[in-house]
């Protein structure tokens, strides 16, 4: 499996990859002005990363409830099932990004907050997360 962790946003889009090896590596953010710009570097990255199942950061509030920005991403989530015929899981992204932010220096944070490196740091987080819960631990001592 190729998986394609995504950390959703209007003006970013955070990424990560991972694959059967079990670990999420960030990949650089879209963070073109135009959502079709967006749109077109993601069908790229998801043809050349030959990705076959998408993990998608999903905004519960903290007691649970889905957020105020679920049905925005639940959109997001049906487009990327129609553009990509792939599945789409949804993950809990509570405080991915906070706690990706909180990896960066805070004399750097204001610096990389248009990059996008927040961004795909928290989608690193969320399909990390997945990663965890679906591949079986490995014995290191056999």
């Amino acid at each position: 499996m190729r998986w394609l962790g995504i950390d959703y946003g209007t003006k970013r889009v955070g990424l990560a990859y991972g694959d059967e090896v079990g670990v999420a590596l960030p990949l650089p953010a879209l963070t073109d002005a135009a959502e079709a710009a967006r749109w077109t570097k993601l069908g790229e990255v998801v043809k050349r990363r030959r990705i076959t199942g998408i993990v998608l950061g999903y905004p519960y509030n903290m007691d649970g409830s889905a957020g105020f920005k679920a049905k925005e991403v639940d959109a997001f989530a049906a487009k990327l099932k129609a553009a990509f015929g792939l599945p789409v899981h949804l993950v809990d992204e509570t405080l991915t990004s906070v706690e990706a932010e909180s990896s960066i220096a805070k004399k750097a944070r204001r610096g990389v907050r248009d990059s996008g490196l927040i961004d795909s740091r928290a989608a690193c987080l969320i399909l990390q997360d997945y990663l965890d819960q679906q591949l079986p631990p490995t014995d290191l001592n056999p």
